[in-house]
């Protein structure tokens, strides 16, 4: 089976009958980041269609927190987290929450033993009623066959809302190079 996948010729498929060569270099292989097919095209138009039902709203909320946290001043630390979050939610498919520090190689306040105690913090006060309500609409999104890629999504955003602080957004793309060494 591997000289099939090489692109080399199957010997015999059974009596008489030959499979010949099939050139595979331009194609998809196992773990490869090239040929993507119609993935970007899909994650437009569900970015779209996520947009325009909830995205937009969800996004205008997190926003409004932001702009409350600055105001209250004892906020501020966690109003950058609510900024990438909002942005998160207008467009989550094909980006994926990382950490910064493993991103960037250095780290910074959000990522020092501070970022840790906000964290903490976050996850005590907002976190995990945040995470509690996107695995309650993950779940119900998920009844329906339609809503699946919805629910993955807020799934996603559940985990991403226990400790946001020292988390930065990129496409899945730049995730899976940073996470599998491909640069």
């Amino acid at each position: 089976m591997r000289g099939a996948l090489a692109g080399t010729a199957v010997p015999s498929a059974g009596p008489g009958l030959a499979v010949p060569s099939l050139p595979l270099s331009g194609m998809m292989e196992a773990g490869s980041v090239k040929g993507k097919g119609n993935a970007p095209m899909i994650n437009l138009l569900l970015n779209v269609l996520w947009v325009f039902f909830f995205g937009f709203a969800a996004a205008l909320g997190w926003l409004t927190a932001a702009l409350f946290m600055v105001i209250t001043i004892v906020g501020i630390p966690w109003a950058r987290a609510a900024v990438n979050i909002a942005i998160f939610m207008l467009w989550p498919f094909g980006r994926v929450a990382v950490d910064r520090e493993l991103l960037t190689g250095r780290g910074d306040l959000g990522t020092s033993p501070l970022g840790t105690i906000g964290n903490i913090l976050w996850f005590i006060f907002a976190g995990i009623w945040l995470a509690l309500g996107h695995l309650i609409l993950g779940i119900g999104f998920c009844l329906t066959i339609i809503g699946i890629p919805f629910g993955f999504q807020h799934f996603k955003f559940a985990g991403l809302a226990l400790a946001p602080i020292g988390k930065t957004i990129v496409d899945r793309e730049v995730a899976d190079a940073m996470i599998y060494g491909r640069r």
